[in-house]
């Protein structure tokens, strides 16, 4: 059985902050994945690829190989064609690029044959949109993450320091994202059949988290 725990949900469910804290706390790994993605658009900068072909960059992808590895502190490294890029990562140009790149499918191919891999080698913690039905399909837990709309807006907005865009316009943006997420052609955003919907609407991270880590110790012990 694979040991790991795959988590999903919509933009602004808490994801990413309870893999953080599951994973320290189970002993286990965050795999940012979108970091692995950030890597791929970096190499479509460096080549001078146009980020709107994606039939050039599924292409060119082929030369660029993304890994991950951690420090001694479990910290992620991002290694791309054997170089450690991981401070190059999160500029706004490798952000765009990597919204791009990760449009394409001969790249979320790679990307996701080495998560598989990674999650094989290692006890994992990964959230993301597709983490349970595409990536660890055979994960130990499958969780989805959810709350309203108004409340992931509300979350959002809370972490603003520039809150000139206003309430409205990030609800607006946080429902427009959600359609995008379900309706795109390659690996939508959807709960697996087997996973635990956790409605954060209501609940403190502390609260959410020892949901988690509950379902888990449940599953492998």
């Amino acid at each position: 059985m694979n040991k790991s725990i795959a988590i999903d949900g919509p933009s602004g469910a808490g994801k990413s902050s309870v893999a953080v804290e599951a994973a320290r706390r189970l002993g286990g790994h965050y795999l940012d994945t979108g970091a692995m993605y950030r890597a791929m658009g970096l190499y479509m900068l460096e080549q001078g690829a146009n980020l709107e072909d994606t039939a050039q960059m599924d292409a060119l992808s082929e030369n660029a190989n993304v890994d991950v590895k951690y420090d001694a502190d479990g910290n992620q490294l991002t290694f791309l064609n054997g170089e450690d890029v991981t401070d190059r990562l999160r500029t706004p140009e490798v952000s765009m690029a990597a919204s791009a790149v990760s449009k394409g499918a001969a790249v979320r191919q790679k990307l996701v044959r080495r998560q598989k891999e990674l999650a094989n080698e290692m006890f994992l913690v990964c959230d993301g949109r597709d983490i349970g039905t595409c990536v660890i399909t055979d994960a130990a837990l499958k969780v989805y993450l959810n709350a309203t709309p108004e409340e992931r807006a509300r979350r959002r907005f809370n972490e603003m320091e520039d809150k000139s865009m206003g309430f409205e316009a990030v609800l607006k943006d946080i429902n427009l994202r959600d359609y995008n997420d379900t309706h795109r052609a390659i690996s939508p955003l959807r709960k697996a059949e087997d996973a635990v919907e956790i409605d954060t609407t209501h609940l403190s991270l502390e609260q959410v988290v020892g949901e988690v880590m509950r379902l888990y110790l449940e599953r492998v012990q």
